[in-house]
């Protein structure tokens, strides 16, 4: 009887000691107002941050959680969409790793995971990574070091 619910206590212990015990994100807010789209449905977005934390470190990521977690992607799309190299370059992204599990009342599972975006644009040396949290909210701006895309 014992060696039947070892197994079970084994993925309970393992499921659980994979979250955070506590929340180490800084910059969530619960009622940061989604930014509008332009034209070409991109976030306009006004500010670079001028910590050097911010999306570059976990706990800093860049909150997109506006939408519900299956939908979330877009705005990504949305986000990335918006930003440029420092000069004004076009800007490639793809996801590469995901980290940092955290507890989260967004999800049905109570827990969420940021993503890892490395991006590049002509002239950098070495790409830049960039944390994206779709659970949370928080104020959405351009990390330091880069552009905010022209609208025309």
């Amino acid at each position: 009887m014992k060696k039947k619910l070892l197994p079970y206590f084994l993925i309970i212990a393992l499921s659980t000691s994979c979250i955070s015990t506590r929340l180490t994100i800084k910059n969530i807010d619960d009622f940061a107002l989604v930014p509008p789209l332009s034209k070409e449905k991109t976030f306009i977005l006004t500010e670079i941050s001028s910590d050097d934390k911010y999306g570059y470190d976990p706990d800093y990521p860049v909150n997109l959680g506006y939408l519900p977690i299956r939908n979330a992607v877009i705005n990504v799309k949305r986000y990335f969409g918006a930003l440029s190299g420092p000069e004004g370059q076009a800007i490639t992204y793809k996801l590469v790793d995901s980290c940092c599990p955290f507890p989260s009342s967004k999800n049905n599972m109570g827990a969420g995971i940021l993503d890892i975006y490395e991006i590049n644009w002509e002239g950098l040396t070495e790409p830049k990574r960039i944390h994206i949290n779709l659970y949370e909210r928080g104020k959405v701006i351009a990390p330091l070091g880069l552009g905010i895309k022209k609208i025309l």
